[in-house]
């Protein structure tokens, strides 16, 4: 069960808040039957009509995908660059939850529920994020512990985090470590990084709070098990 105008608003018709005004202004029926109190509860039998129109209730999906570098994180692109959305089709209307950027590749969610993503990527809440990272010159220990007690960028300091599996490759002078994140501020990884001067040269996002990229070739997307869904949202609550 959900609220009538929560429902309006999720089919596209209108903003929650146009939804409650078309609900006050008698605008709306469900079963046939006028409906102007705020706060009702339908469910997904329910027929809903707006100004006559019958509005559809998407069921909730949710994926993963294992993304590509050289595709955006949007749904629009007015550059006609290729987008995450083309590579997982489906007959609903699904988004991105946060963002990876064009260069970085793995683990996405994606989901035509708004309050998931809210929930996945509001800065109240703290779901573990590892990503594996190729940087220029070697991380010496101290920086590596810097990093976990946090570093100053963009005017605040990041969270405490763990750095660990650092790997070496003296013929390029490059290190591979995994970082492990409970943020996700906007180019954040790379910007931590950064503030010990080691730029970023590759990175990968490994898991997403319990989900991984297990059994997924890249550019392939499933679907999240309902266990998967439940632990996300747990582990979001949870802070």
């Amino acid at each position: 069960m959900e609220r009538l105008q929560k429902v309006i608003a999720r089919s596209g018709y209108a903003s929650r808040r146009k939804a409650e005004t078309l609900i006050l202004e008698n605008k709306v029926k469900v079963n046939g039957v006028l409906c102007n109190t705020l706060g009702t509860k339908v469910s997904r039998k329910d027929v809903v009509t707006v100004n006559g129109r019958t509005i559809e209730q998407e069921e909730k999906v949710y994926y993963v995908l294992y993304k590509p570098e050289g595709y955006i994180s949007t749904t629009q692109d007015e550059k006609d660059r290729r987008k995450v959305t083309d590579l997982v089709p489906n007959d609903k209307r699904i988004f991105p939850v946060g963002r990876l950027d064009y260069d970085t590749s793995g683990v996405l969610l994606m989901t035509n529920d708004g309050d998931f993503m809210n929930l996945m990527t509001s800065p109240k809440h703290h779901v573990e994020k590892e990503y594996r990272v190729k940087l220029q010159g070697f991380l010496r220990k101290e920086e590596s512990l810097q990093l976990a007690r946090g570093v100053e960028i963009d005017g605040y300091k990041t969270k405490r985090c763990i750095v660990k599996n650092v790997e070496y490759n003296k013929k390029n002078e490059t290190s591979i470590a995994t970082i492990i994140i409970k943020e996700g501020k906007y180019h954040q990884v790379k910007k931590m990084f950064e503030s010990v001067d080691h730029p970023v040269l590759k990175l990968k996002r490994e898991r997403f709070g319990v989900v991984t990229l297990k059994g997924l070739r890249t550019g392939e997307a499933r679907r999240l098990k309902p266990y998967e869904i439940k632990q996300l949202k747990e582990s979001a609550k949870d802070k």
